[in-house]
């Protein structure tokens, strides 16, 4: 009884704990999103940097890592610029026929007793729009600050592992730097697979465009690739823009419906059949447990959040199970089957 009272008490003080630090992080956005996105980053590109030291010495090993940074970022913010930009220009030089199609549907709404508004409902809709423009040029400005952090963080990432093995005994060493290297692998797992299928994506987006004569094909499938990177989020994202362009260049209703379909035929089985089969059981998370990670890390730092949100919950994932205090949380998280052989495993560890 004294043992069941006891662990509800460590629990409860587990969530609160876990609460004050998500109000923490939220208050201190502009410091620590950019540090956990530098880490996760870091884990990502790391294996370019020993595979350079096989030819070169360590401080050009650093700068040809660097440089491989900066050409996948530049990569990143051209697209999401470019991407951006063609799709706001579209809708503003078609803004009359989205407030026709805006009217049009509140007409509509409204014969069946409903109501969104009238024209100042479609104003609303276009405010809101540019505030998502603004947040997506606020990611290009983050990411240079990102890159920054990386820069000066890649070289330090050897001497902070030889401070931890001088300060800290073997077994905690060993602890500590064996979760550390499991996180940086599976978010290098989990950003690899998260290409692949983005990549596809955009291939499958570009293709489907093209074969039903729908303008902007390759921004349609450069905004698929880009929003890939937000799971399930993103996947609907994905479809609305050109689905509502489609409205705007056929009319009627039978090839915007088409595009709709062909559309989230394209998210679903890449979603559901695809990626989970590339990424197997590298993240271990239950479906529920990404949904929750999406919801939480949304709440605290907007869209960076829920661009790394699954590696971040992948993250605390490795290191709850390296704590038997907080492993029960670990066991809700992760997948069923893995959950059994990580708690096995933990088990068997704890009684040699």
């Amino acid at each position: 009884m004294v043992d069941s009272h006891q662990a509800a008490q460590t629990r409860l003080l587990a969530i609160i704990t876990f609460l004050l630090i998500g109000f923490a992080l939220r208050q201190t956005y502009a410091v620590t999103m950019p540090l956990a996105a530098a880490a996760v980053v870091i884990a990502a590109i790391w294996p370019v940097k020993p595979w350079l030291e096989r030819f070169f010495s360590a401080t050009l090993s650093n700068i040809g890592t660097v440089l491989v940074l900066f050409a996948i970022l530049a990569a990143f913010a051209g697209a999401i610029s470019f991407s951006v930009t063609r799709v706001a220009q579209a809708f503003t030089d078609n803004s009359d026929k989205l407030q026709q199609l805006y009217q049009s549907m509140s007409d509509w709404v409204r014969s069946w007793g409903g109501s969104i508004g009238s024209v100042g409902g479609f104003s609303r809709i276009v405010s809101m729009g540019e505030q998502a423009l603004g947040s997506a040029y606020n990611i290009l400005v983050y990411i240079g600050i990102i890159a920054i952090l990386v820069v000066f963080g890649l070289p330090e990432v050897g001497s902070l592992r030889q401070k931890i093995n001088r300060e800290i005994d073997g077994r905690q060493t060993r602890e500590l730097v064996d979760a550390t290297d499991l996180i940086a692998v599976k978010v290098r797992q989990y950003l690899w697979v998260t290409t692949i299928t983005s990549a596809i994506t955009g291939v499958a987006t570009l293709v489907l465009s093209l074969v039903v004569g729908l303008d902007l094909a390759l921004v349609w499938a450069l905004l698929n690739f880009l929003l890939n990177y937000i799971p399930i989020v993103g996947n609907v994202v994905g479809i609305v823009p050109p689905t509502l362009y489609a409205v705007i260049q056929f009319g009627g209703w039978v090839m915007p419906a088409t595009v709709f379909a062909g559309f989230s035929i394209v998210q679903v089985a890449i979603s559901n059949f695809v990626a989970p089969t590339l990424q197997g059981k590298s993240l271990s998370l239950t479906p529920m447990a990404v949904i929750l990670a999406l919801s939480v890390w949304s709440w605290i730092w907007g869209v960076a959040g829920a661009l790394i949100a699954v590696p971040l919950t992948s993250a605390a994932v490795v290191l709850c199970n390296h704590f038997p205090s907080v492993r029960w949380i670990a066991l809700l998280l992760e997948d069923k089957k893995d959950s059994e052989s990580a708690g096995g495993e933990h088990r068997a560890a704890e009684n040699a």
